[in-house]
């Protein structure tokens, strides 16, 4: 699939998911066991595609995925494709922030893949809060975020936030604040990084392909 150019310049929001290609080794090790490393990849990608679709679905806004890998069958039409750049998380995230401003220099809403449940409705309201803050926050369940928008990205705002570690939502807001930042608040939800996050996961969303490919793999063991 080859990427838009997007340089439009009509001003429009953006919504970024940074992901992996959902290859089995590299994705949800830490569902493995109980899960086989296969079994991991097959939620992951479902997981990510449920993601994409979300994004698809908000309206007035372009689609960006920062991708650690290659663009599969998974992949919705209208999106722009940029590599993922940078060693620890932060970086990548920062990086993230940085390329795609650089590609549109517009307000911009970053998620992973590890939240199936999101909503476009979410979405949407987070793009809105922009408007009216310099930045919204999206706190997880395990003391980390699901999701930062920013106004205007700053490299400063991320490099040197400690990720996956239970304080990283907390320095990740203080940093906003003590930088002078508007920050809106968004709801908490649950990342899926073990297998009872996956369970309670499926059971918020259990039409969609995340939870018809959990109950694919079977019980637990």
């Amino acid at each position: 699939m080859s990427p838009e150019d997007g340089r439009d310049g009509d001003g429009r929001p953006q919504i970024v998911v940074i992901a992996k290609e959902p290859v089995p080794g590299r994705v949800k090790t830490r569902l493995v066991p109980p899960l086989t490393p296969g079994e991991a990849a097959t939620l992951a990608g479902a997981a990510l595609e449920d993601t994409l679709r979300a994004v698809a679905q908000v309206p007035d806004v372009h689609r960006v995925l920062v991708l650690d890998g290659v663009p599969g069958v998974w992949l919705p039409a209208g999106f722009t494709v940029l590599p993922q750049r940078g060693d620890g998380l932060d970086e990548r995230l920062a990086a993230a922030f940085e390329d795609t401003h650089r590609l549109r220099p517009t307000p911009i809403v970053l998620i992973g893949m590890d939240t199936p449940q999101v909503s476009p409705g979410l979405l949407a309201d987070a793009v809105s809060l922009l408007t009216g803050h310099d930045a919204v926050f999206g706190p997880a369940a395990d003391g980390g975020f699901w999701l930062l928008g920013l106004r205007a990205p700053d490299p400063a705002l991320l490099l040197g936030v400690p990720m996956s570690e239970p304080a990283t939502g907390e320095v990740q807001l203080r940093r906003l604040r003590e930088a002078g930042m508007s920050v809106a608040l968004m709801p908490c939800l649950t990342d899926v990084d073990t297998i009872t996050d996956a369970i309670e996961v499926a059971a918020l969303v259990p039409g969609s392909r995340y939870a018809a490919a959990l109950a694919g793999i079977g019980a637990p063991r």
